[in-house]
């Protein structure tokens, strides 16, 4: 028996927005599968039914069923945000057919009257994102709610990180009969409450239209902390190599300014900024709120107490170890064999440690020194004053 899977994008309500393609592969199915919101359009057809929204589930069904045409429904568009994928990849030796719907942001666009070519897209549903930093970093987001992040939640979230006043578009039970679409300013929107089913656009005229690296040092709250200075602090940043989805470590994060620049590049990621230092711990969250990184979670503990208990890194900067160099390389060599890793050193003898702990874990280490002059005013001269060399060394992978 030759059987048929169609895995149908049934639109927002299953009914209005379904293409015509999906209402013919749901009419001629021998069997229905689907989440209860998903079968309950097609009720009236009295077709055999499967209430079901696992993909494991799902298929050990199909594959078990005497059925020869079924149709899987899917909320939406199944290629945005669906489990179509997953169960694509369980089905893999079946024959199978994808019938797109029309997707929440295009429904949602059309209702508010903004194009969606341009709009980033990102899903809260059930996972907190970086919604803060991706607001900064782009003009239009477009954001899918409906499980732990409410609207408010999401509106709290951006006052926190100084971008009160963008403009919040809600829709609420897209296409239903009680759907709701209002706007305002984050600020405005707060305290709002919805259903749970909510999608968001977040519209930011003021949004990094540059991806920043080496930020002047006055930008930073300062206190009496060491700050990695804006030169060094470039070449440290680009030589880590920093990619989106990055989890990035920063020991001994003083201020906080490695940590901000790591978190603009890692902006689906997260950085965990290590300080044993009660004033470095506060100047990096108030930093963090300062650049809009929400992606910064800000750790008060010893460098390498922490680093045990940190999740694998991809990226590790060391700025200060407070005497466990040794311990903190290791620790995040252990975790991962392949490990972006840069240490900065002011001393001959913190060189010379950090090359031995390399050559003890057979890592090359590809050493920079970098001194900075810069020009100051003294009356009507302009005279030079140099910083404090600093050797940036970084672990060479071939």
């Amino acid at each position: 028996m030759h059987k048929k899977i169609y895995i149908v994008g049934t639109g927002m309500d299953g009914a209005l927005t379904l293409t015509c393609e999906g209402e013919e592969a749901v009419k001629n199915a021998d069997l229905l599968i689907g989440a209860q919101r998903m079968l309950k359009p097609f009720e009236e057809l009295k077709k055999p039914c499967l209430c079901e929204y696992q993909s494991e589930i799902i298929a050990n069904y199909i594959r078990n069923s005497d059925c020869e045409k079924i149709a899987v429904l899917m909320s939406g568009d199944c290629g945005f945000y669906s489990g179509a994928q997953k169960l694509l990849s369980l089905l893999s030796d079946m024959d199978t057919e994808v019938i797109s719907g029309i997707s929440s942001p295009v429904y949602f666009c059309s209702k508010i009257k903004i194009p969606w070519q341009g709009i980033h897209f990102s899903s809260l549903h059930g996972r907190n994102a970086n919604a803060a930093r991706l607001v900064s970093r782009y003009e239009k987001n477009f954001f899918i709610l409906g499980g732990d992040v409410t609207v408010s939640q999401l509106c709290q979230r951006l006052c926190e990180y100084g971008l009160e006043n963008v403009t919040v578009y809600v829709g609420e039970n897209l296409s239903y009969e009680n759907e709701r679409i209002f706007s305002g300013s984050a600020k405005e929107l707060a305290d709002l409450q919805t259903e749970k089913l909510c999608v968001a656009a977040v519209i930011n005229p003021q949004y990094e239209n540059s991806l920043r690296t080496g930020i002047d040092d006055s930008e930073f709250i300062r206190d009496k902390v060491p700050m990695t200075k804006s030169e060094v602090r470039c070449a440290v940043v680009s030589k880590l190599e920093v990619g989106r989805d990055d989890i990035c470590w920063d020991i001994g994060c003083g201020s906080g300014s490695v940590s901000v620049e790591m978190a603009m590049q890692c902006e689906n990621g997260t950085v965990y900024a290590v300080d044993k230092n009660e004033t470095a711990v506060r100047l990096t969250e108030q930093n963090s709120r300062r650049f809009a990184c929400d992606n910064i979670q800000v750790i008060e503990a010893d460098a390498f107490r922490a680093a045990e208990t940190l999740p694998v890194p991809n990226c590790a900067f060391i700025g200060g170890s407070g005497g466990e160099l040794e311990k903190i390389i290791n620790s995040a060599y252990n975790k991962n064999n392949s490990v972006k890793l840069v240490v900065t050193a002011v001393s001959l003898e913190t060189l010379t440690n950090c090359m031995n702990i390399f050559d003890k874990l057979g890592m090359t280490a590809e050493i920079t020194q970098i001194a900075v002059t810069r020009t100051k005013k003294i009356g009507s001269y302009t005279m030079l004053s140099a910083e404090n060399p600093v050797y940036i060394i970084k672990r060479k992978i071939p």
